[in-house]
């Protein structure tokens, strides 16, 4: 009998820049909601708050994060500057910040050269680009801070078979 190696969707979540509860109380409900049904939850850092980290590890099945400019103390105890993971055949590396956009693809397919997808954070700017040597670039933005963006923004995705498909970019309305 033949055996078949069977790769199973991988539901994933990317978000950053949530800088609870400086920028916002909590995270919306739609973003939580997410968090809670996926399988791999990915935050590429400035958390601010390490007790959002903890509602995080509460409500994730599988966390994978890292620590931006603005965590302090338990976040750099608790956290790495980058992450790296595997996930239904693809290659992951999450870390907050990649430098100025020009140049960006390069510079990091240069750091990055045995990875397919890199999610950063950081410029709380919506990012989704691919390097020529294939690296895909991934920043989720910011749920809670929108900065020059029309509204905050969260990532959801699927992992398949060494894919990354079905990347939607998610607005979250602005507070009233």
């Amino acid at each position: 009998m033949a055996c078949h190696h069977v790769v199973v969707p991988v539901s994933m979540v990317f978000t950053s820049d949530t800088h609870v509860p400086k920028r916002a109380r909590d995270l919306p409900h739609a973003l939580w909601a997410e968090i809670e049904a996926a399988d791999v939850v990915v935050h590429a850092g400035d958390w601010v708050d390490v007790a959002l980290l903890d509602e995080y590890e509460r409500r994730s099945r599988r966390l994978e994060a890292v620590y931006g400019n603005n965590d302090h103390g338990p976040l750099r105890e608790r956290l790495p500057e980058v992450a790296r993971f595997e996930v239904a055949g693809l290659r992951f590396a999450v870390v907050h910040e990649t430098g100025d956009a020009k140049g960006r693809e390069a510079r990091c397919a240069a750091r990055f050269p045995d990875v397919d997808v890199l999610v950063f954070g950081h410029s709380h700017i919506p990012w989704d680009t691919t390097a020529a040597s294939g690296l895909r670039l991934l920043n989720p933005g910011s749920p809670t801070d929108r900065r020059r963006q029309p509204h905050g923004t969260y990532v959801t995705a699927v992992a398949d078979d060494g894919r990354l498909r079905d990347v939607t970019f998610h607005a979250v309305p602005p507070r009233r």
